[in-house]
């Protein structure tokens, strides 16, 4: 080891594994384990640390002297200055080991559960292109490559139209073309971006809260819907509706082009008016015939094929026979309720999102499911033994919770439903490892089945069947 610039040089380590939040993993000479975001496992490199802890270090790989066999060529430009694929310098099927490892560790070593044998990760058939919505920051002081600031050139035109920086809130790397969209997303974002710049429009800047394009959103459907939704944080009326008709005319697939007026410091719509330049104001995905209404606050899976095959997995789980209730907790829009109630007797959704349970109701009306209810309210509130006595006893319970978990007084409400069987899905394993301890002494894991839904990432979700003991 060797000191520089006050920061540690850790030279010749190998990177043995991959860990949580898509980090590698080390060790140092004196044992702490080293985390670095630019390597692979098989690779052997110095870092450069950025954090010093008493049992870790993090940092950089900053000299490779070997490179792993698990590599492969990244296929996008900007692939270690975005922050969105993280993994792309590491081939899919050992991404794939990574995460059912991940998956599978946590269970076990934070849970502290008896396991079945597990089924493999489901991959995805789409690799890139996989995503049905990006969101995309304009910015009037666009991010500088290294390579742009030592040519020692002078930039007049800052503008961008891209991603946050990873840690950078004000800074925005341009994006030439992303690799998570199918077309015409990235030439709806091209041709958003020049016209602006053509016609003198101002990108924003966030510091100084001032500025005309705020952000730009875009959503897909399996069925060649497209949403195109322009945020503007300084409104000008003609300059508006000139962007808004040159959309129009030159993709006129576009099936719903929206705006929204934000004077906000924040740029979250979900408080906002979304008003409807032209098209519908939803667009629609469909599944097995079932259609879902999306809107520009809706939340749906972003991978619209792997949803299917998640749902699929739900339902298979659930085991139903056609005389079942099923509660579906943290039900969103309602998706996976409606698509297992075509094997149930009833299926009762809750939602926190008085929008969402709107839509989960709208969709359901269209859709002609009348055994499917849905229901608003703070899960560990309304989810309460009278609801029960007023619904009925479930049969079955599915739930599917943010990356939090779930609330342990919503987990200690289950065990005190004492269901038949528990379908749980996860978009973290490590919060569901630790709802599941709640549950050992009560139900059996008896189904594990982890489901690849954002390739290029370290991100995975987890099925998990649990039965009555």
């Amino acid at each position: 080891m060797r000191k520089k610039n006050k920061r540690v040089i850790l030279e010749n380590i190998e990177i043995i594994d991959a860990g949580a939040k898509g980090k590698t993993i080390g060790k140092a000479p004196d044992g702490r384990v080293v985390f670095t975001t630019n390597a692979v496992p098989g690779d052997i490199v110095d870092i450069q640390t950025t954090k010093k802890r008493k049992a870790y270090f993090e940092g950089t790989a900053i000299n490779f002297h070997a490179l792993s066999d698990k590599r492969t060529d990244p296929v996008c430009e900007h692939f270690g200055v975005c922050g969105g694929c993280k993994w792309q310098n590491m081939s899919y099927d050992n991404q794939l080991f990574y995460k059912e490892k991940e998956v599978l560790n946590n269970l076990v070593r934070i849970g502290h559960l008896d396991i079945p044998e597990t089924t493999p990760i489901l991959g995805s058939k789409k690799q890139y292109f996989y995503r049905n919505k990006m969101e995309f920051s304009f910015s009037d002081s666009r991010w500088l490559t290294l390579e742009e600031i030592n040519s020692g050139q002078d930039f007049d035109n800052k503008n961008a139209l891209g991603f946050h920086i990873p840690g950078m809130w004000d800074k925005i790397l341009d994006v030439k073309k992303c690799h998570l969209q199918e077309d015409p997303s990235n030439a709806i974002r091209i041709a958003t971006k020049e016209f602006a710049q053509d016609t003198g429009m101002s990108f924003f800047n966030p510091r100084n809260q001032v500025g005309m394009l705020r952000t730009l959103m875009l959503r897909t459907t399996s069925t060649g819907e497209i949403m195109v939704l322009i945020q503007f944080y300084e409104d000008h009326k003609e300059k508006r509706e000139a962007l808004l008709d040159h959309l129009k005319e030159r993709f006129p697939t576009i099936t719903s082009l929206q705006y929204v007026v934000n004077k906000k410091q924040n740029d979250t719509i979900y408080d906002q008016e979304i008003i409807c330049f032209s098209g519908r104001d939803h667009i629609i995905e469909e599944m097995e015939g079932l259609q879902f209404k999306i809107n520009a606050k809706s939340f749906y899976q972003t991978n619209s094929d792997q949803a299917y095959e998640l749902y699929k997995i739900t339902r298979d789980f659930a085991g139903l026979a056609g005389e079942e209730l099923v509660y579906d907790l943290y039900t969103g829009t309602g998706t996976i309720a409606q698509f297992v109630s075509t094997k149930a007797k009833k299926v009762i959704g809750i939602e926190a999102v008085p929008e969402a349970i709107l839509d989960a109701k709208a969709n359901a009306e269209n859709n002609n499911i009348t055994n499917a209810e849905f229901y608003v309210g703070d899960m560990k509130n309304v989810f309460n033994e009278a609801f029960i006595q007023e619904h009925g006893q479930p049969d079955i319970i599915i739930t599917d919770p943010p990356r939090d978990g779930m609330h342990k007084d919503v987990v200690q409400q289950i065990l005190n439903i004492a269901p038949n069987k528990i379908v749980y899905v996860s978009c973290n394993s490590a919060t569901q490892a630790r709802d599941l301890a709640l549950m050992k002494d009560f139900y059996k894991i008896t189904k594990i089945q982890p489901v690849d839904m954002f390739p290029q990432t370290h991100h995975v979700e987890n099925v998990v069947l649990l039965e009555k003991i």
